[in-house]
């Protein structure tokens, strides 16, 4: 058992680079960004779960922690392999869960840009709500990028964003004004979308990526009175191909005229770690998905202040 060190990650803020961790399953290359690791583990028992998803192979307590493993080999293959002395437990931390994935072997990690990082078509990726968030080149081999977040809720849907949140907020009026939101996953895009239309604003404008986020807002800096018709918010991943939520930040906060527009990193990379980078950067808020309750009263907050301050 050993702690992967992740000191160096990134070693300065919204240079749009990510760290891959390369790994195989029945000898296909798959990788996960290293931020969503915390430790890689030699293969132990595993006590199974009554009732649970196919996918769920069980628990097991290194140490005094109680973590679920789920069999990735049969989530992507549906197929049963035989444990093997050479697989290993990939502990990953994201969304505020701790959940270990069984692989055949680990290869090593690779520092790219995400501009090298492309989004599958959906003959690839496996249609509309596809397990592969892109298709990266890794030292001359191609790697598939996973969507861990997907796999963890379809295993689990109460570990996603939850409508009932929005329920909660009781009857709320329709807020026109114009919000931003870069998601590159396709099912946590609708979700978000239609939460907060739900929440009453309906004035969203969904991007894939930061890229193109980016590409839309850049040119109304030229234009500061068109700004205020066109953006009053921007909501934004941390992980997506072609520009990341934190390159996309820097670039907007660093801006004379865009600086002024209030940014939320809405993902679950948000630790305690990626909540200094976030902030070094000028991200005026920081919420851990899937906490859409959250994210409106934050939305709510920010708007609110930005009107007033007009």
């Amino acid at each position: 058992m050993r702690e992967y060190e992740r000191g160096n990650i990134l070693l300065e803020s919204g240079t749009n680079e990510i760290e891959i961790m390369q790994f195989t399953i029945d000898n296909n290359l798959y990788g996960i960004n290293v931020a969503k690791v915390r430790e890689i583990m030699m293969s132990a028992a595993v006590k199974p779960m009554p009732h649970a998803h196919p996918a769920v192979e069980g628990i097991f307590k290194p140490r005094d922690v109680v973590l679920t493993v789920v069999d990735l080999p049969y989530y992507l293959t549906g197929q049963h392999f035989e444990p093997d002395s050479r697989n290993l437990f990939i502990v990953t931390n994201f969304n505020k869960m701790f959940i270990a994935f069984r692989v055949h072997t680990v290869v090593g990690i690779s520092r790219i840009s995400w501009t090298d990082i492309q989004k599958p078509d959906k003959t690839i990726s496996g249609g509309e709500e596809g397990v592969a968030t892109g298709i990266a080149q890794c030292e001359g081999n191609l790697v598939t990028i996973l969507d861990f977040e997907k796999i963890v809720a379809e295993i689990a849907p109460e570990t996603t964003i939850q409508m009932k949140e929005i329920e909660m907020l009781g009857e709320r009026k329709e807020r026109n004004l114009p919000v931003l939101v870069a998601e590159d996953s396709i099912l946590l895009s609708r979700m978000i979308q239609e939460a907060l239309n739900k929440a009453g604003y309906t004035n969203l404008t969904m991007f894939a990526n930061g890229q193109e986020l980016w590409d839309y807002v850049q040119p109304l800096a030229e234009s500061p009175e068109a700004l205020k018709d066109r953006v009053a918010l921007i909501i934004t991943d941390i992980e997506m191909p072609s520009m990341d939520g934190h390159r996309l930040t820097k670039l907007v906060k660093s801006d004379p005229v865009l600086k002024q527009i209030p940014v939320i990193i809405f993902s679950s990379l948000v630790t305690e770690e990626m909540r200094i980078k976030g902030k070094q950067l000028g991200a005026d808020e920081q919420l851990s998905k899937p906490e859409i309750g959250h994210l409106v009263d934050v939305m709510d907050g920010l708007l609110s202040r930005a009107q007033e301050g007009r």
